[in-house]
Protein backbone atom coordinates (compact mmCIF):
# COMPACT_ATOMS: atom_id res chain seq x y z
CA UNK A 1 0.00 0.00 0.00
CA UNK A 2 1.18 3.51 -0.69
CA UNK A 3 1.55 5.44 2.56
CA UNK A 4 1.73 8.94 2.88
CA UNK A 5 3.06 10.82 5.70
CA UNK A 6 3.48 14.62 7.05
CA UNK A 7 4.25 15.73 10.64
CA UNK A 8 2.73 18.47 12.67
CA UNK A 9 3.48 20.22 15.48
CA UNK A 10 0.40 21.04 17.93
CA UNK A 11 -0.40 24.99 18.64
CA UNK A 12 -2.45 26.68 21.17
CA UNK A 13 -5.39 27.28 18.48
CA UNK A 14 -5.52 23.20 18.06
CA UNK A 15 -6.21 23.19 22.11
CA UNK A 16 -10.02 22.35 23.81
CA UNK A 17 -10.84 23.35 27.55
CA UNK A 18 -8.68 20.30 28.52
CA UNK A 19 -5.59 21.15 26.57
CA UNK A 20 -5.73 18.73 24.91
CA UNK A 21 -6.44 18.66 21.04
CA UNK A 22 -9.74 19.43 20.19
CA UNK A 23 -11.63 16.42 18.34
CA UNK A 24 -12.91 19.24 15.73
CA UNK A 25 -9.13 19.51 14.75
CA UNK A 26 -8.62 15.57 14.43
CA UNK A 27 -10.79 15.51 11.76
CA UNK A 28 -9.71 18.68 9.74
CA UNK A 29 -6.55 16.90 10.04
CA UNK A 30 -7.61 14.01 8.85
CA UNK A 31 -9.62 15.79 5.56
CA UNK A 32 -6.54 17.73 4.91
CA UNK A 33 -4.11 14.82 5.02
CA UNK A 34 -6.50 12.80 2.61
CA UNK A 35 -6.80 16.15 0.39
CA UNK A 36 -2.44 16.46 0.14
CA UNK A 37 -2.06 12.89 -0.42
CA UNK A 38 -4.66 12.76 -3.44
CA UNK A 39 -3.19 16.26 -4.58
CA UNK A 40 0.58 14.66 -4.33
CA UNK A 41 -0.05 11.62 -6.30
CA UNK A 42 -2.89 11.82 -8.58
CA UNK A 43 -2.54 13.04 -12.31
CA UNK A 44 -3.88 17.14 -12.89
CA UNK A 45 -6.62 15.65 -15.35
CA UNK A 46 -7.86 13.58 -12.98
CA UNK A 47 -7.69 15.98 -9.86
CA UNK A 48 -9.56 18.63 -12.44
CA UNK A 49 -12.29 16.09 -13.34
CA UNK A 50 -13.21 14.51 -9.87
CA UNK A 51 -14.41 15.54 -6.18
CA UNK A 52 -13.67 12.88 -2.98
CA UNK A 53 -16.93 13.03 -0.93
CA UNK A 54 -16.83 12.05 2.36
CA UNK A 55 -19.29 8.82 3.65
CA UNK A 56 -18.60 8.20 7.00
CA UNK A 57 -15.98 8.90 9.76
CA UNK A 58 -14.73 6.14 12.57
CA UNK A 59 -12.45 7.68 14.92
CA UNK A 60 -10.89 5.63 18.12
CA UNK A 61 -9.11 8.43 20.39
CA UNK A 62 -6.15 6.58 21.57
CA UNK A 63 -4.15 9.25 23.90
CA UNK A 64 -4.47 13.08 23.76
CA UNK A 65 -2.16 15.08 22.37
CA UNK A 66 -1.08 18.46 24.39
CA UNK A 67 0.60 22.10 23.23
CA UNK A 68 3.94 21.50 21.61
CA UNK A 69 3.62 18.03 20.80
CA UNK A 70 4.86 17.10 17.44
CA UNK A 71 2.39 14.68 15.73
CA UNK A 72 3.37 12.18 12.89
CA UNK A 73 0.59 11.37 10.28
CA UNK A 74 0.14 8.52 8.32
CA UNK A 75 -2.72 7.84 5.78
CA UNK A 76 -3.25 5.26 3.27
CA UNK A 77 -5.81 3.11 0.86
CA UNK A 78 -6.90 0.33 2.91
CA UNK A 79 -9.57 -1.17 -0.07
CA UNK A 80 -11.75 0.09 -2.78
CA UNK A 81 -15.16 -0.83 -4.14
CA UNK A 82 -17.11 0.77 -6.93
CA UNK A 83 -16.74 4.43 -5.91
CA UNK A 84 -15.73 4.00 -2.46
CA UNK A 85 -12.69 4.46 -0.65
CA UNK A 86 -11.55 3.43 2.76
CA UNK A 87 -8.91 5.34 3.67
CA UNK A 88 -6.68 4.97 7.37
CA UNK A 89 -5.15 7.92 8.85
CA UNK A 90 -3.22 7.24 11.86
CA UNK A 91 -1.54 10.05 14.46
CA UNK A 92 1.50 9.62 16.65
CA UNK A 93 3.16 10.93 19.16
CA UNK A 94 6.20 11.45 17.44
CA UNK A 95 8.48 11.82 20.57
CA UNK A 96 7.19 7.76 21.49
CA UNK A 97 5.49 6.89 18.86
CA UNK A 98 2.27 6.36 20.87
CA UNK A 99 -0.69 5.95 18.55
CA UNK A 100 -3.08 8.78 19.34
CA UNK A 101 -6.04 8.62 17.10
CA UNK A 102 -6.91 5.96 14.22
CA UNK A 103 -9.87 6.66 11.72
CA UNK A 104 -11.29 4.69 9.38
CA UNK A 105 -13.32 7.09 6.75
CA UNK A 106 -15.14 6.03 3.75
CA UNK A 107 -14.86 8.73 0.38
CA UNK A 108 -17.07 8.36 -2.60
CA UNK A 109 -15.77 9.08 -5.56
CA UNK A 110 -17.78 12.12 -7.51
CA UNK A 111 -17.81 13.58 -11.57
CA UNK A 112 -16.85 17.09 -10.84
CA UNK A 113 -19.13 18.36 -13.59
CA UNK A 114 -22.12 15.94 -12.54
CA UNK A 115 -21.59 15.12 -9.03
CA UNK A 116 -22.32 11.44 -10.02
CA UNK A 117 -20.74 8.88 -8.08
CA UNK A 118 -17.53 6.93 -10.59
CA UNK A 119 -16.27 3.55 -10.35
CA UNK A 120 -12.69 3.75 -9.35
CA UNK A 121 -10.65 3.01 -11.93
CA UNK A 122 -7.47 0.30 -11.57
CA UNK A 123 -5.18 3.58 -12.76
CA UNK A 124 -6.42 5.05 -9.60
CA UNK A 125 -6.04 2.09 -7.46
CA UNK A 126 -2.40 1.20 -8.89
CA UNK A 127 -1.69 5.18 -7.88
CA UNK A 128 -2.56 4.68 -4.00
CA UNK A 129 -2.78 1.05 -3.37
CA UNK A 130 0.85 0.07 -4.66
CA UNK A 131 2.79 3.01 -4.51
CA UNK A 132 5.02 3.67 -1.27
Amino acid sequence: MGIFEKTIKVVEDDLDDLNHVNNVRYVQWMQDIAKEHWQAKAPKDLINNTVWVVLTHHITYKSAAKLDDVILMKTYIDKTKGPVSVRIVEMYNKENNQLLVKSKTEWCLLNSETFKPMRISPEIEGIFLTQT
